[in-house]
């Protein structure tokens, strides 16, 4: 707006503007602040900037990487924000970022789990772990949201 003020010494000076009304930014530590534990952010669903925190705990692993890459790949065809944690880090490492970050639901693709035929499914908010089976994975996770959603609303 190019909004100045003279000062003491007449010189013309840009004023420093800012904004006290209620911004994203504020509506996020707000959320923040009331929703989280020792481990980190709980994101409320409608806020969370992702709903699924994708874990692949063994990138390296082929089947691993292929099961994890689908799910991805068919949760976001339906519209579902996933942040895919394909690092080449300890699983423990990949649990705990997750916490931090607090995205509502956690689906997490392991080698071990794969030779069991699951996956497991857990909302971030609870501290119990769902198996279910790898070959369903994308209809019972959309079977999961679908039943928490409805509690919620």
């Amino acid at each position: 707006m190019k909004l100045t003020y003279l000062t003491e010494n007449n010189a013309d000076e840009l004023m420093t503007m800012g904004c006290y009304g209620i911004g994203v930014g504020r509506t996020a530590a707000a959320a923040i602040e009331q929703n989280s534990d020792k481990d980190g952010i709980m994101w409320p669903l409608p806020l969370a900037p992702y709903t699924v925190a994708l874990l692949c705990l063994d990138s390296a692993d082929k089947q691993c990487a292929s099961v994890a890459a689908a799910i991805h790949d068919g949760l976001e065809k339906h519209g579902i924000d996933v942040l895919l944690d394909d690092r080449e880090e300890r699983p423990g490492v990949k649990f705990k970022d997750a916490d931090l970050i607090g995205c509502p639901l956690r689906v997490t693709v392991g080698s071990r789990g794969l030779k069991e035929g699951i996956i497991e499914v857990k909302w971030r908010r609870e501290k119990e772990t769902e198996k279910i089976p790898q070959d369903l994975a994308l209809e019972k996770i959309f079977e999961i949201m679908h039943n928490k959603l409805g509690k919620l609303l």
